[in-house]
């Protein structure tokens, strides 16, 4: 792994782990064993960093969304959706972990608002196109309600229970969509 890489999977875990503002430069740069000097050189400023990541984590989640459409109803969309999302959610902590903390953070959303508008308007398009297929008729308001569910799930999850019920949530989940 470059340097380059190596810098962004430390400064994501510890953006992940201390939150943005609470992990000074210096930090990133003992752990990674480099200079203040590459991180400018790379990405310009600790900002700079912090889009980058996002950056990243828009483009899986984008590959999460990305899902083969030919041959399946929407609902088998949905469902596929929901099995892909609680796949990611259980085995990649730390990258929901960082989305979450980044968008509720108040420096951080200034620093990413154009970047976190981009991604909720491409989740909004990519749920509500399948909805649509369902029932256009409230396909707007149906596809909020599906990122809001999945949003406090993982906020639960995450950062509330420890014994969340994961696996019966996404049984219960799937079979509400799958079923509508």
């Amino acid at each position: 792994m470059n340097k380059r890489e190596q810098l962004i999977e430390i400064a994501t875990k510890l953006f992940s782990e201390r939150g943005f503002e609470n992990t000074p430069l210096s930090v990133v740069c003992d752990k990674a064993n480099v200079s203040k000097g590459l991180i400018s050189h790379h990405f310009k400023s600790k900002n700079g960093l912090l889009r980058e990541i996002f950056l990243r984590t828009t483009k899986l989640i984008v590959e999460i969304n990305a899902i083969d459409k030919t041959n399946q109803t929407p609902r088998e969309q949905l469902v596929e959706l929901l099995e892909s999302f609680f796949l990611q959610l259980e085995a990649d902590k730390m990258f929901f972990q960082f989305n979450l903390n980044m968008m509720v953070q108040p420096t951080t959303r200034e620093v990413l608002n154009d970047l976190i508008k981009e991604r909720s308007s491409f989740i909004l398009e990519a749920t509500k196109s399948i909805f649509d297929k369902i029932d256009a008729s409230d396909s707007f308001v149906k596809s909020h309600l599906f990122i809001a569910e999945l949003d406090g799930i993982a906020l639960n999850y995450l950062g509330i229970y420890k014994d969340f019920p994961l696996q019966q949530i996404k049984e219960l989940i799937i079979k509400k969509y799958a079923q509508q």
